[in-house]
């Protein structure tokens, strides 16, 4: 196979994965707003709470796309903007009181696929497929380095 022929393959399997969706069919929500979701629930864990800038920051989109994606969720009462007893200027975005709940559905929606998914190919299979991505990662920052390419992602 050609370099191109690589490269074209490679797109398609990164656009490929990029669409999965665990929870087509079973949850509201959408895969960015899953996303959302699991990190105010990370900073929670560490006792701490987030804006939105930063979320704009983590999901890769921008500040106003953080924002319709929060209204959104506050119409379906699964966040909430909190302001910031320090600064007018900052609102933090927190789960809502049900909110807990129904995040740890998603993701027990999630952990049932893998699973199955795992089952049917396999634990091995599934650890090589990561050890394999993390390998090609690695090879690929170096052959950046070495043909003087930023390795910045995007």
């Amino acid at each position: 196979m050609e370099a191109n022929e690589y490269l074209v393959k490679l797109f398609q399997t990164i656009k490929d994965m990029e669409g999965l969706n665990l929870f087509a069919g079973v949850a509201k929500i959408s895969k960015t707003e899953f996303r959302l979701l699991r990190e105010i629930a990370l900073e929670r864990e560490k006792g701490r709470d987030i804006i939105s800038s930063e979320l704009a920051r983590r999901l890769g989109v921008t500040r106003s796309a953080v924002s319709q994606i929060v209204s959104k969720l506050e119409k379906e009462n699964i966040v909430v903007r909190t302001d910031s007893p320090t600064d007018k200027k900052i609102a933090y975005v927190r789960f809502s009181e049900h909110a807990q709940e129904v995040f740890e559905e998603y993701c027990a929606q999630g952990n049932r696929i893998m699973e199955k998914v795992v089952a049917k190919l396999g634990a091995e299979k599934m650890n090589r497929l990561i050890d394999d991505y993390n390998e090609f990662l690695a090879v690929l920052g170096e052959v950046r380095k070495e043909c003087g390419v930023n390795s910045k992602k995007k």
